[in-house]
C-alpha cells in the first residue's frame, strides 16, 4: 500500500485484503489497484476494441469531450471485456460495497473513454447524479472502475479525484490541495464510488489516454447503459448465467423485472422471469416462478 501526499489516492496490490481496500475506499471514495492485468490481457483487450474505437466519433459538448471518444456495448463486442466485468476481486468488492442497499447488483455501464491530445479538463461531477439527485445521501448507488489501457499520467489526463468528497455538501468546492489525479500504469484500475467528486483530466500530451469505464449499481435502479439493447437476448443467450444476471436478465427483487411475451397467449404465466427470454430456468424465488418451459 502506498500514499504519496495529503490528497493522494491509496494504491493497493490486487492481493491486498478486501477489508483493507474497502476501508480506504469508504473513507476516500476512490483507490487504485496496481497492475491487475497482464501484458497479454492488455493486448487482447486492445486488439478486440481498437476497431470499434477507431470508428467512434468524438463528443459534441464539454462534458462528453470534444476530443474524447466513448464506445459502449462492450459485453456484446469483446470477450476480453466480459472477463473485466466478471473479474473476481472487483466483483467481490462491488458486492460488499453495494450489498447493504440491494438484493443484487447489476452492470450499469461499459464504455471505452479515449482522451485525445488537446482534450480539456472535464467538469467535476458525481456519477450518482445520473439519477437526478433523487436518491437519499445515505444510499450509495454505484461502484465504478476505470481500467487503464495506457499509462495514466498527469500530462495525458489521468482522472481527477477529490478524496474524501463523498460526504461533502453539494455546494462545497474543492481547493487545489484537495484534488489529485489517478496516476497509474497500464493494466491498473481506479475504483471510485458514485458519490466521489471526479472528472477526466486535461490531455496535454501528444498521445491518447485510453481507459475502460465499467460500473455497477443497485439492482433496483435504471442503468445508464441500456443493457437489453446493448446486449440483446440473441447475444446474451450464449453468455454465462452469472454475466447475464449482471446484465439484468434476472429479477432485481421478487417482483422487479418480469415481462410478458406479447405474441403468446396462455401457454405459460404472463409474469415471466427474464431468464426465460434466454431459454434458461430462473434460479431463486421470483414473481414468475410458476412459469416454466
Amino acid at each position: 500500500m502506498t500514499v504519496c501526499n495529503m490528497a493522494a489516492l491509496v494504491t493497493f496490490d490486487p492481493t491486498e485484503s478486501p477489508e483493507h481496500i474497502l476501508e480506504a475506499f469508504r473513507r476516500d471514495g476512490a483507490v487504485i489497484l496496481k497492475d491487475v492485468l497482464t501484458s497479454d490481457q492488455l493486448g487482447q483487450v486492445k486488439a478486440e476494441l481498437d476497431p470499434w474505437l477507431q470508428a467512434t466519433p468524438t463528443g459534441i459538448d464539454d462534458f462528453t469531450g470534444r476530443q474524447t471518444q466513448r464506445t459502449g456495448a462492450l459485453v456484446a463486442r469483446s470477450v476480453a471485456c466480459r472477463d473485466l466485468v466478471m473479474e473476481p476481486t472487483i466483483l467481490d468488492l462491488a458486492n460488499q460495497f453495494l450489498g447493504p442497499f440491494c438484493e443484487r447488483i447489476q452492470l450499469h455501464l461499459t464504455q471505452i473513454i479515449n482522451l485525445g491530445p488537446g482534450q480539456g479538463r472535464q467538469p467535476f461531477h458525481r456519477d450518482r447524479l445520473a439519477w437526478g439527485g433523487y436518491l437519499p445521501a445515505e444510499i450509495e448507488p454505484q461502484f465504478n472502475t476505470i481500467w487503464a489501457l495506457t499509462d495514466f499520467t498527469e500530462e495525458n489526463g489521468a482522472t481527477r479525484v477529490v478524496p474524501g468528497s463523498p460526504t461533502w455538501d453539494y455546494e462545497r468546492r474543492a481547493g487545489d490541495d484537495e484534488k489529485t489525479q489517478a496516476v497509474m500504469s497500464a493494466g491498473s484500475v481506479l475504483l471510485y464510488s458514485g458519490s466521489v467528486i471526479h472528472s477526466g483530466g486535461e490531455n496535454k500530451s501528444d498521445h491518447d489516454r485510453t481507459g475502460i469505464n465499467i460500473t455497477y449499481c443497485l439492482g433496483w435502479l435504471r442503468t445508464e447503459e441500456n443493457q437489453y439493447l446493448s446486449c440483446p437476448p440473441e447475444i446474451a443467450k450464449d453468455l454465462p448465467p452469472e454475466l447475464t444476471d449482471l446484465l439484468g436478465y434476472t429479477q432485481g427483487t421478487y417482483a422487479l423485472g418480469y415481462y410478458s411475451e406479447p405474441g403468446e397467449m396462455g401457454s405459460v404465466s404472463d409474469l415471466r422471469p427474464p431468464e426465460l427470454a434466454l431459454g434458461r430456468t430462473p434460479s431463486g424465488r421470483t414473481l414468475g416462478s410458476t412459469a416454466t418451459e
